[in-house]
C-alpha cells in the first residue's frame, strides 16, 4: 500500500519553512482507496515568490487548520503504507520536522518517484514531474497545489510500476500470456497505434470487460499487460482475448467518448470508474430572506448542478475557495454553521449578508457572478480542436448549456455558420458527467478555437 504524498511550502527548509497545503492519495497498486488534502496555516507570511508559483496567498490560508489540528489525520492516513513523493526528501523533510516540532516522531518507508524513473526510464533529459507527465501523457490538474501533483504522481507511479513489471518478467516465455486466442500477444499489441484514444478489452466470448482512453494508446495497454499487483488485473489480464480501439485525435473527444461507452455498456472491470462517478454537486438555492446560497448537495439520478464532484470532501475544498475567491458568506454556503455571524465576517472578508447587513441584492451580483465562473463561457458554443489526421479538425458541440455530442470535420469544408456543425455531429445523451469533462478540460488545456453562437 503506497501513500503518495504532496505538500506546498513557504519555501525549501524545513524549520525554516512551513507547510501551506498537504495532499495524500492512499493507492493499493489498482486503485486509489483514500485520500485527504487540506490548506494549512503555516502561521507565518507566504513569500510573494512562492505564491506566484502556487497560487497560495496570505488569506486563502487564514483560516485554515494549523498543522497540530490536522497532524493526527496525516500520521494515520500515511501510517503502514510506503511514503511516496516526487523527490520524496524533500516532502518527508518537512512532515518529519512538524511532527518532531510537536514531540512525535514521523517514519516511514520511503520512495522517490524521480529515483524511481531514473532506474526504470534511462536517458531522459528531464526527471522533473512536469517533464515525465508532459512525455507520458499525465494529465496534472492544478500543477504546483498538492491535490493536482499528487494526483499525477499516483498515475506516474502506476506507470513505472507497470514498466518494471515488464521489464523483470518475460510475458512471452510464458504460455498462458504468450497467446491471445493463438494469436500472438506482441502481435496484438504491436496493431495498436501510439495514438489518442479509446481501447476495448473483450473475452473469448466476445463480452467487452473493460474500456479505457490513452493519449498513447499502445503505451498504455502495454501496462495492462504489465501490471501483476492485484488479483483483479491478473485476472482481467487472463481473460482478454482481444483488443479494439478507436482513434480520437482530440483527447477531449476520448474523454467524452469512455464516459458514454462505459455507461452504455458497463464492463466488469470498469466498476472502480463507475464507483468513482460525480456523487456531489453545487446548486443554487434562494433562502426565505431572498438571499442566494450555493449549497453542496448529494446528487440525485437526474440532477444537473453548476459543478459536480467525485467526493463530499473536493466539493467543500473547491467551495470554500468560491467562497474567497468572490467574497461570499460561509454560512450562507453551509461552510460555517452558527445562529450569527460567519467566521469571515468577524474578520472582514464577508459583508455581513449573514446577519442581514449586505442586502440581498448586492449579496446576490456576487453570487451570479460565481456561477457564471462555474458555467460555460457561453451558452452555445463549438468547440474546434485536433482531428484523427492532419486533413480535418475535431468538433465538441454545446447548446443552450447542454451537450450535445461531437464529430469530425475535413478542413477543407468551410462553414459559414456554428450551427452547421451540427450536420457533422453525432448526438449523444447530456449529463452531469459530460459536462464536468468538458468544463474541467477547456479550463486546463489549449483547443484551436471556441466558436460562440446564437440559437434563433
Amino acid at each position: 500500500m503506497y501513500a503518495i504524498v504532496d505538500l506546498e511550502t513557504t519555501g525549501g527548509r524545513p524549520g525554516e519553512h512551513r507547510i501551506t497545503e498537504f495532499a495524500c492519495y492512499v493507492y493499493n497498486g489498482e486503485e486509489v482507496v483514500d485520500e485527504f488534502s487540506t490548506l494549512i496555516n503555516p502561521e507565518r507570511k507566504i513569500p510573494y515568490q512562492i505564491t506566484r508559483i502556487t497560487g497560495i496567498d496570505d488569506k486563502m490560508v487564514r483560516t485554515a487548520p494549523k498543522f497540530y489540528e490536522v497532524a493526527k489525520r496525516i500520521f494515520e492516513i500515511t501510517d503502514g503504507k510506503i511514503f511516496v513523493a516526487h523527490n520524496v526528501n524533500f516532502d518527508y523533510g518537512f512532515l518529519k520536522y512538524e511532527f518532531e516540532s510537536l514531540g512525535g516522531t514521523f517514519v516511514r518507508k520511503k520512495l522517490c518517484t524521480a529515483n524511481y524513473s531514473r532506474k526504470i526510464l534511462p536517458g531522459k533529459r528531464s526527471y522533473s514531474l512536469g517533464a515525465l507527465c508532459k512525455e507520458y501523457g499525465i494529465e496534472i490538474r492544478n500543477r504546483h497545489r498538492a491535490a493536482g501533483d499528487a494526483e499525477a504522481t499516483v498515475k506516474l507511479l502506476k506507470l513505472l510500476l507497470g514498466v518494471e513489471s515488464m521489464k523483470t518478467v518475460d510475458l512471452f516465455t510464458d504460455q498462458r500470456l504468450r497467446e491471445i486466442n493463438g494469436v500472438a500477444q506482441l502481435e496484438i499489441i504491436n496493431r495498436l497505434p501510439n495514438t489518442t484514444g479509446v481501447y476495448y478489452f473483450h473475452d473469448a466470448n466476445d463480452e467487452l470487460i473493460y474500456i479505457g482512453k490513452s493519449k498513447h494508446i499502445r503505451s498504455r495497454v502495454l501496462s495492462h499487460f504489465a501490471t501483476n499487483l492485484t488479483n483483479k488485473s491478473r485476472e482481467m489480464k487472463q481473460r482478454i482475448a482481444d483488443i479494439n480501439f478507436e482513434e480520437c485525435g482530440s483527447e477531449l473527444i476520448a474523454l467524452l467518448k469512455e464516459s458514454q461507452e462505459i455507461k452504455n455498456h458497463q464492463p466488469i472491470y470498469n466498476r472502480a470508474q463507475r464507483r468513482k462517478s460525480y456523487t456531489y454537486g453545487i446548486f443554487v438555492r434562494q433562502n426565505e430572506s431572498g438571499y442566494d446560497e450555493l449549497k453542496l448537495e448529494k446528487l440525485a439520478k437526474d440532477d444537473i448542478p453548476l459543478s459536480s464532484f467525485t467526493t463530499k470532501m473536493a466539493g467543500r475544498e473547491f467551495l470554500h475557495g468560491t467562497v474567497e475567491k468572490f467574497g461570499l458568506c460561509q454560512k450562507l454556503c453551509g461552510l460555517y454553521p452558527a445562529e450569527t455571524s460567519c467566521f469571515h465576517y468577524n474578520i472582514g472578508l464577508c459583508g455581513g449578508a449573514c446577519i442581514g447587513d449586505e442586502t440581498p441584492e448586492s449579496y446576490n451580483e456576487k453570487v451570479q457572478e460565481a456561477i457564471a465562473h462555474l458555467r460555460f463561457l457561453h451558452d452555445s458554443f463549438v468547440i474546434v480542436d485536433i482531428g484523427r489526421n492532419e486533413q480535418e479538425s475535431s468538433l465538441v458541440m454545446v447548446e443552450n448549456g447542454r451537450y450535445l455530442g461531437y464529430g469530425f470535420i475535413d478542413d477543407s469544408i468551410t462553414i459559414h455558420d456554428p450551427v452547421e456543425c451540427k450536420e457533422y455531429i453525432t448526438h449523444f445523451d447530456d449529463n452531469r458527467d459530460v459536462r464536468q469533462i468538458i468544463r474541467s478540460y477547456l479550463d486546463k488545456n489549449p483547443v484551436k478555437k471556441i466558436i460562440p453562437f446564437q440559437v434563433g
